[in-house]
């Protein structure tokens, strides 16, 4: 059975060959050293947060990195906005920090020999906090840039999407008792590193949010997007045993000129990313010596 999360149903999506080379073939993609620093901040504020519900010690995480306590900061200034939950009579909230979900999901699908079959997966998403209430719930998402100008892409975005879904096929959550919530604390007016001597920590940004209300109607969409596209995973998968690839994108709505795997899939000349790696992987001797 397959574990499929939000990142691999937007990979599937966007170009079934990368989803190939990355997912099942294994295979690393390069990063520049901007977003592996990126990378690594987003997953210090996660675990700074997770310290936080869990009631462990936060003092050396804020200590060692002046962006986190700036953020921190941020948040704590606007705590009773951002974990706010709608008062409910005699009822007990709940919340639960990198609170992990799956499901089962089965899809229909036709054998090369005519007859009908199944295939299931496992659906598993992460919620980096979920506030539970009696009759609604709040999924809420932190994210360590800046809030978009518009929401349309995150709407689309299969974290979205299944975030919901698997809570209200696997709660007792109708899905307008659901709502998804992303938190953004990097202000769009100041770089990603700030300084402590230029800013001033104990005022920092209020964190921006978009909020994206679930519905029945929603739910539907989503199982029926959910079907149609693992249903051609299934077929592809079926067709990639007996060596034939995933499909690739059109060159002209793809984005092979940055992809790493270009030129695994002849879309660019290997020659040409030479450059390229050389921003991404810097020649030794322009690293400096640590002196130990």
């Amino acid at each position: 059975m397959l574990q499929l999360s939000q990142g691999h149903l937007n990979l599937l999506e966007t170009c079934p060959r990368k989803f190939q080379h990355t997912y099942l073939e294994q295979l690393g993609i390069l990063t520049t050293p901007e977003q592996q620093e990126r990378l690594l901040v987003g997953s210090r504020f996660h675990q700074l947060m997770q310290q936080r519900e869990l009631d462990l010690p936060i003092a050396p995480l804020l200590q060692a990195d002046p962006q986190l306590q700036s953020w921190y900061t941020a948040f704590i200034q606007s705590a009773d906005r951002i974990l706010s939950l709608e008062a409910e009579a005699n009822s007990i909230v709940t919340r639960q920090s990198e609170y992990p979900l799956s499901l089962e999901f089965t899809v229909p699908w036709m054998q090369p020999s005519g007859a009908s079959a199944s295939q299931t997966y496992l659906l598993v998403v992460v919620y980096d906090l979920l506030i539970s209430g009696e009759k609604q719930a709040r999924i809420l998402d932190w994210k360590t840039y800046a809030r978009p100008h518009q929401g349309q892409g995150l709407q689309r975005n299969w974290q979205t999407r299944l975030y919901p879904f698997v809570l209200a096929e696997t709660s007792h959550y109708l899905p307008e008792q659901i709502s998804m919530t992303y938190w953004f604390f990097q202000s769009q007016n100041l770089p990603t590193q700030t300084d402590p001597l230029q800013s001033d920590r104990s005022h920092p940004p209020e964190p921006q949010s978009l909020n994206f209300p679930y519905s029945t109607a929603q739910h539907q969409q989503t199982c029926q997007d959910l079907l149609q596209l693992l249903s051609q995973l299934t077929q592809w998968l079926e067709d990639y045993q007996r060596g034939i690839p995933l499909p690739q994108v059109p060159p002209n709505q793809g984005d092979c000129q940055h992809c790493t795997f270009a030129p695994r899939c002849h879309r660019r000349e290997e020659s040409d990313l030479v450059d390229d790696r050389a921003s991404i992987i810097p020649m030794l001797s322009n690293i400096q010596e640590v002196a130990l």
